[in-house]
């Protein structure tokens, strides 16, 4: 993109700003019944620094098995009052009827489901697999289909 100026980069910038928090602020409705929780971390500059971030997401599926992105945010970690600040933003918004969260095992994140939601918690497989495949042997890591009994919940 040659010719961009900066004040047209940060014009841009702020104006998806702006949509991005319109997304992220507007009202849930209706029952979600099926919510993933999930974080990565990524690295940002902060104050001249490089640091660490969890970029946390959640994704909910109606009764009508639609999926959508319900909310995002960023926080400094994983930690069970991050979690508890962002399923209550989730709350006020007007996120209801989750009856079953699929997520990581991370201990925070359960408690604030159960504080927050009470809904059922289950393991994601995906972090399943990934966790006891860091268990095994390199010949040991061999992935197969999955056995009939590990049919999803949801299709």
């Amino acid at each position: 993109m040659e010719g961009i100026s900066r004040s047209q980069v940060s014009r841009l910038c702020a104006e998806i700003d702006d949509r991005v928090r319109d997304f992220l602020a507007r009202p849930i409705e209706g029952d979600w019944p099926y919510l993933w929780l999930d974080a990565t971390y990524v690295k940002v500059r902060e104050a001249g620094r490089i640091v660490p971030v969890a970029v946390t997401i959640a994704v909910g599926v109606n009764a009508d098995g639609r999926r959508e992105v319900l909310g995002m945010a960023v926080g400094s970690s994983e930690a069970e009052p991050f979690w508890l600040d962002f399923l209550r933003t989730l709350k006020r918004r007007g996120l209801a009827g989750v009856k079953l969260v699929i997520s990581d095992a991370h201990e925070g994140l359960k408690a604030a489901v159960t504080k927050v939601l009470r809904a059922t918690w289950q393991r994601c497989r995906v972090h399943f697999a990934r966790n006891a495949l860091a268990h095994a042997g390199k010949a040991q890591r061999r992935i197969g289909p999955a056995p009939p009994e590990w049919t999803p919940l949801i299709g």
